[in-house]
C-alpha cells in the first residue's frame, strides 16, 4: 500500500486514477479548491483537504506521503481564452507547482516521487515532423505554459526525489473530452475532421494513461519526461474517418479552420496544430500500451463490434 496524494483528482484522468489506485489498496489524500464535490466524487479518499492559498504551507499533509501525483490545472479547452481565462490557464498550474515544491522542501520525511501532468503543447506545431521527447519546446502560449510548468518542479531532484512529467496528448474517453464532444454531430449524420484534416493527431486511451501513471508510479527506475500518447497517431481525417466506420455513419462534413477561430477564438489552437508525437521514452522503459491501434480503441471505448 502507497500513502499518495494527489491534485487535480476530479478531472478526466484523476477521477480514472484514484479509483484505480483506491482499489489496489492505496491510501489516498486528495488536494481540491472544492472539498465537498471532491468529497462527492471520491467517497473512498481517505482525506480531501481544501486547497486555494498557494502561499501556504501544506507540508503537514504531504508529510510521509510515498507519492505526489499533480494533475490540477484549469481546463484548455474549458472556455474561450480571455486574458483572465489564459491567466488561470496558467496560475493553475505553475502557482500550485510552486506551492506544492515549497511544502515538500519543509518536509522531513519526503515523498520518494513526484509525478506531474503536462502536455504536448509543449512542442507547438509540428507539421510532419516526428516529435519526441528531445524535440524542442514551440513558442505559442500553450508551450510556454507547459516549458515553465515543468521547470517549476524542477527543485524536486535537488532533494534527490525521482520525477516524473507526463506530456500527455488527446485523451480518448466517452466521460470527457475531445471524442465527447465528437460524437454527437456523428450521431445526427453530421461528423467530419476539424480543419483541414491534415493534421496530425496524438491520441492515447484513458484505459493506457492510467496504466501509464501507475508504471511511472510503481517503476522506481522510471524519471524524466515522457509523451503519453499512442505509438500510432494518425491525421485528423483519419481519425474522423475511422470514428465514423466504427459507428457506422459517414464521415464528410469538415469543420473550417476560420469557423474553429470564429468559435473558439484562440483556444482553437489546441485542436488545429499539427503534433505527431512517439512515445519514446515510454518505450525504451518497457511499458506496453494496450491500444496501439485507433480502431480498436475506439471499439473498445464506444463496445461497438465492429462489422466483419
Amino acid at each position: 500500500m502507497k500513502k499518495i496524494l494527489i491534485t487535480g483528482a476530479t478531472g478526466l484522468i484523476g477521477r480514472e486514477l484514484c479509483k484505480t489506485l483506491s482499489s489496489r489498496g492505496d491510501e489516498l489524500t486528495i488536494f481540491s479548491t472544492n472539498v465537498e464535490r471532491a468529497k462527492t466524487i471520491l467517497p473512498f479518499a481517505k482525506e480531501v483537504i481544501a486547497w486555494k492559498d498557494y502561499e501556504k504551507d501544506y507540508s503537514t499533509y504531504i508529510e510521509g506521503k510515498d507519492a505526489v501525483i499533480h494533475l490540477a490545472g484549469a481546463s484548455v479547452a474549458g472556455k474561450r481564452w480571455t486574458i483572465n481565462y489564459k491567466n488561470e490557464i496558467y496560475d493553475s498550474r505553475i502557482h500550485t507547482t510552486n506551492n506544492l515544491v515549497s511544502s515538500i522542501a519543509l518536509c522531513k520525511d519526503k515523498p520518494k516521487v513526484f509525478i506531474s501532468a503536462s502536455a504536448i503543447g509543449f512542442y507547438g506545431e509540428g507539421g510532419s515532423s516526428v516529435l519526441t521527447e528531445a524535440s524542442p519546446n514551440g513558442k505559442d502560449f500553450l508551450s510556454n505554459v507547459c516549458m515553465d510548468w515543468e521547470k517549476a518542479s524542477g527543485r524536486l531532484e535537488t532533494f534527490n526525489m525521482r520525477r516524473a512529467i507526463v506530456r500527455t496528448g488527446i485523451v480518448l474517453s466517452t466521460n470527457d473530452g475531445a471524442l465527447k464532444k465528437m460524437l454527437l454531430p456523428f450521431q445526427f449524420y453530421l461528423g467530419g475532421p476539424l480543419g483541414n484534416g491534415r493534421q496530425w493527431f496524438s491520441w492515447v486511451h484513458i484505459a493506457d494513461i492510467i496504466s501509464l501513471y501507475l508504471f511511472l508510479l510503481d517503476n522506481q527506475k522510471a524519471k524524466g519526461i515522457f509523451n503519453a500518447v499512442s505509438p500510432q497517431p494518425v491525421q485528423m481525417k483519419t481519425f474522423a474517418d475511422t470514428l465514423g466506420k466504427v459507428l457506422h455513419k459517414p464521415s464528410i462534413f469538415s469543420v473550417p479552420k476560420f469557423v474553429l477561430r470564429l468559435v473558439m477564438g484562440e483556444s482553437a489552437s489546441a485542436i488545429l496544430e499539427s503534433q505527431k508525437v512517439m512515445p519514446e521514452a515510454l518505450l525504451q522503459a518497457g511499458f506496453k500500451f494496450k491500444y496501439e491501434n485507433l480502431e480498436e480503441a475506439l471499439n473498445d471505448l464506444l463496445k461497438i463490434k465492429p462489422v466483419v
